[in-house]
C-alpha cells in the first residue's frame, strides 16, 4: 500500500473514530485498495448487538459528506460500509477481553508449542498476554507476538 493510501486511511480513521463513538458504534477497520472494478474504500463497523443495514446507511451518509468536503481521494472510488462479519478481526487490546469465551484464530510471529497458527477459546488478557484455551492447556501469547487475530467459527 502506498503512502497516499495510508494517508487517506489515517485521515478517515481520525474522522470516523469519534463519529462512530457518538453513534454508539466502533470502527473496526478501514481498507482502501484497488480491486477488479476499481478503487474501493471499505469501512467495517460494529456495535454491541451487531450492525444493521440502517447503521451502515447512516455511517455511509456521514462518511460521504465528510469525503465531499475534505476531498482526500483524487480519483474515482466506491464507498462500502459493512459489518466485519462473524469472523471479525481482533485489533485492539479490548477486543481480546470483549470477545472472551469465543473461538479465535491467532497467527503468530514466533511459534508457540511449535505452531504459528493457534485456534482456541479466548480467555481475555493478563498483562500484555492473551490467554487462549487450547484442547488440553491454557497458553499465554504476548500481544506483540500476534500478527493477525480474528474470531472464527
Amino acid at each position: 500500500m502506498g503512502d497516499d493510501s495510508e494517508r487517506i486511511i489515517a485521515s478517515i480513521q481520525e474522522f470516523a473514530d469519534p463519529l462512530l463513538a457518538d453513534l454508539g458504534m466502533e470502527l473496526v477497520e478501514v481498507q482502501f485498495r484497488r480491486e477488479g472494478h476499481g478503487w474501493v474504500l471499505r469501512l467495517f463497523i460494529d456495535k454491541e448487538n451487531g450492525v444493521t443495514i440502517d447503521d451502515c446507511a447512516e455511517v455511509s451518509r456521514e462518511i460521504s459528506a465528510y469525503l465531499e468536503v475534505e476531498d482526500p481521494i483524487e480519483h474515482a472510488y466506491h464507498l462500502e460500509v459493512s459489518s466485519p462479519g462473524l469472523e471479525r478481526p481482533l485489533r485492539k487490546r479490548e477486543d481480546f477481553s470483549r470477545f472472551s469465551n469465543r473461538l479465535a484464530r491467532l497467527k503468530l510471529h514466533e511459534p508457540v508449542n511449535g505452531q504459528y497458527v493457534l485456534i482456541g477459546t479466548l480467555l481475555g488478557l493478563e498483562g500484555e498476554s492473551v490467554m487462549l484455551a487450547l484442547d488440553h492447556e491454557i497458553v499465554h501469547i504476548d500481544l506483540e507476538n500476534i500478527v493477525r487475530a480474528r474470531l472464527t467459527l
